[in-house]
């Protein structure tokens, strides 16, 4: 499977930074390189792109703005050197945030993550089944090949990003086709409230809530404005 990429940065260095790195993977296909996200609206229009090189400061319109606009946009890895970023670019559903200057390997982790999710398409939706007990619920998810049985006590939060979720448990992170709709009505809501769009979470494994995130690890997740009111009721309920 090749996957078609679009650098979009101002930089004609940093573009061949990544250009560089992309030749040393063999499949990934450079479809064109973008001084400007109005640039790149052109080729977005005339190309099929499946993941964007973004970086935010741009002339005209910046990377975020850019990326507010694409109604269906490709998978993204966000390329720039403003750290204060990264939450924003998690909230619109990025792939990976890498920090200029970043090393091969770092990039190479990128990739990783941008093809086991578009591998994830081409998967059926994972199902539920329950045991006798509550706590012996577990799902069966697929990914890529693979079909993994996931206890729900393994799971620490779930990440929607765009039409896949990202179930993160104990040791691993599994990717699959499926909406987080999906999924939160087949989880028990008092354990795994949804408290944001993107995130669903397992309130056992809440380590600390401080303002509008909470902490899993050493993941700190947002809190969205319409789901704050019941996860604070929830929290009080306990």
């Amino acid at each position: 499977m090749n996957i078609r990429c679009l650098i979009i940065d101002d930089e004609p260095l940093a573009q061949r930074v990544v250009e560089r790195y992309a030749e040393n993977i063999s499949f990934l296909e450079i479809v064109a390189k973008c001084n400007s996200a109005v640039e790149a609206i052109d080729v977005l229009h005339n190309h099929e792109v499946d993941l964007l090189f973004l970086d935010i400061n741009m002339p005209r319109l910046s990377g975020m703005d850019f990326l507010k606009t694409l109604k269906n946009p490709p998978l993204v890895i966000i390329t720039t050197a403003y750290a204060e970023f990264a939450i924003q670019g998690y909230e619109l559903d990025v792939v990976d945030y890498l920090m200029k200057p970043f090393a091969f390997d770092r990039f190479y982790k990128a990739i990783q993550k941008a093809e086991e999710m578009l591998k994830g398409r081409e998967l059926p939706h994972f199902e539920m089944k329950e045991a006798d007990k509550p706590d012996d619920s577990f799902l069966f998810i697929k990914s890529s090949k693979k079909t993994y049985k996931v206890t729900l006590d393994e799971i620490l939060y779930i990440e929607a990003l765009g039409d896949y979720v990202k179930i993160f448990t104990i040791d691993k992170m599994i990717v699959s086709y499926q909406s987080l709709k999906n999924i939160e009505t087949l989880l028990p809501s008092k354990l795994f409230p949804r408290i944001h769009k993107s995130f669903i979470i397992a309130l056992s494994r809440v380590d600390l809530i401080e303002g509008n995130h909470v902490k899993i690890k050493d993941r700190m997740i947002p809190i969205g404005t319409n789901f704050k009111t019941d996860f604070e009721k929830l929290i009080k309920s306990i």
